[in-house]
């Protein structure tokens, strides 16, 4: 399953659309400002379960990796790497990204490449070669024969452990990630932040792009991030990234040398969207570090400042990207009103569960004893 990261890339889009036009930047988002993130409503039962499964190794081909071996949640649902570990015998080529408030969004992952629901989210990161590498026909077997799983699949309504039931209780569990808690929600920011709010209102238009309670539009943009070369020089990465853009058929995806990103939705015959990523949101921020969808930056202030000069160097880099002429101390106030958006970390035993325990007898002659 897949701040990491960062919230880094639009902060600038925003701003140079004032910038070009001459005038402050007065956004819907404005007229509607964002507030607390509202709990979204959850079946208690199905969510116990998926919290079961979501930090469940036996979910992965070789019960070595559960999604929290990459979204822990003291490190709010990231790995705390640049670049995230991956199944065995690979490495990652994305940095991970945050999975709270991900039951909000439009479409997943950096590039958005799935745009339907959580359901087929948890299919792909399941099944995926390089993330847990697990035929889902198996995964169901494991599960038939831990009696406890038998139990709370039956106590939440699905009857037998099933393929269909781990894709909807895992997503249910997801749902539970909701921010909470941020100085920003409880109207507690510093006056380095209250000014940091204005910046990103106006002079830094980070709203722009940044929109919403979620501080994020949902759209991918193209803000020049330098690529981050280990991707292509450690073989472990870069076999994974071949793999990634053979099965979604990029183009001479043997000779790439840069992260296509959002440009795998629609393959453009213009490659107008290639190096384009997924706005991320901007909560959290300060468990979720490093930052940019392949953890180039390693705090805010390398982001702010990233920024600040206008992004980086691409000739599908978005016209909204401009200079933004901040002061340092415009700088400091603009991370401090950031890390107002950051709350509670979500370590508590309503998100993760008791130790799994794994030492039960084998159901002998299990091929024929029905559940």
């Amino acid at each position: 399953m897949t701040p990491r990261k960062t919230g880094r890339i639009s902060l600038l889009a925003a701003v140079s659309a004032a910038a070009l036009m001459g005038m402050a930047v007065v956004s819907t988002a404005q007229a509607d400002d964002p507030g607390p993130i509202s709990p979204l409503e959850v079946d208690a039962k199905k969510a116990e379960l998926g919290k079961r499964l979501f930090f469940d190794p036996r979910l992965s081909g070789d019960g070595e990796l559960s999604c929290s071996s990459c979204h822990q949640p003291e490190k709010g649902f990231t790995d705390g790497q640049a670049l995230s570990d991956a199944y065995a015998g690979s490495l990652g080529f994305r940095n991970v990204p945050t999975l709270i408030n991900t039951a909000m969004r439009e479409a997943w992952f950096h590039d958005g490449r799935l745009g339907t629901n959580l359901n087929d989210v948890t299919r792909e990161s399941i099944t995926e070669t390089y993330n847990m590498n697990m035929d889902m026909r198996l995964m169901q077997e494991r599960l038939k024969q831990d009696p406890v799983y038998v139990k709370m699949f039956k106590e939440a309504g699905y009857g037998e452990p099933s393929n269909g039931s781990v894709r909807k209780a895992i997503p249910e569990y997801l749902k539970t990630l909701t921010s909470r808690g941020a100085p920003f929600d409880k109207g507690e920011m510093s006056e380095a932040a209250q000014a940091g709010y204005e910046l990103f209102k106006g002079k830094a238009g980070c709203v722009q792009c940044h929109s919403g309670n979620r501080f994020t539009d949902d759209q991918p943009h193209n803000i020049g991030t330098p690529e981050n070369p280990e991707i292509f020089k450690d073989p472990l990465r870069h076999i994974t990234y071949v793999t990634f853009t053979k099965f979604l058929g990029v183009e001479n995806y043997m000779n790439l040398r840069r992260d296509v990103g959002a440009y795998v939705r629609a393959h453009p015959s213009d490659r107008s969207t290639v190096g384009s990523f997924m706005t991320p949101t901007l909560r959290e921020l300060k468990q979720t570090g490093p930052y940019m969808h392949n953890g180039m930056f390693n705090t805010l202030f390398e982001v702010v400042a990233f920024y600040n000069q206008g992004g980086g160097e691409d000739p599908n880099k978005d016209p909204l990207i401009q200079p933004l002429g901040l002061t340092f101390e415009e700088e400091k106030n603009l991370v401090a009103f950031l890390e107002a958006l950051s709350g509670d970390v979500l370590t508590g035993p309503e998100f993760v569960p008791d130790e799994i325990d794994t030492d039960y007898q084998p159901i002998a002659n299990w091929r024929k004893t029905p559940n």
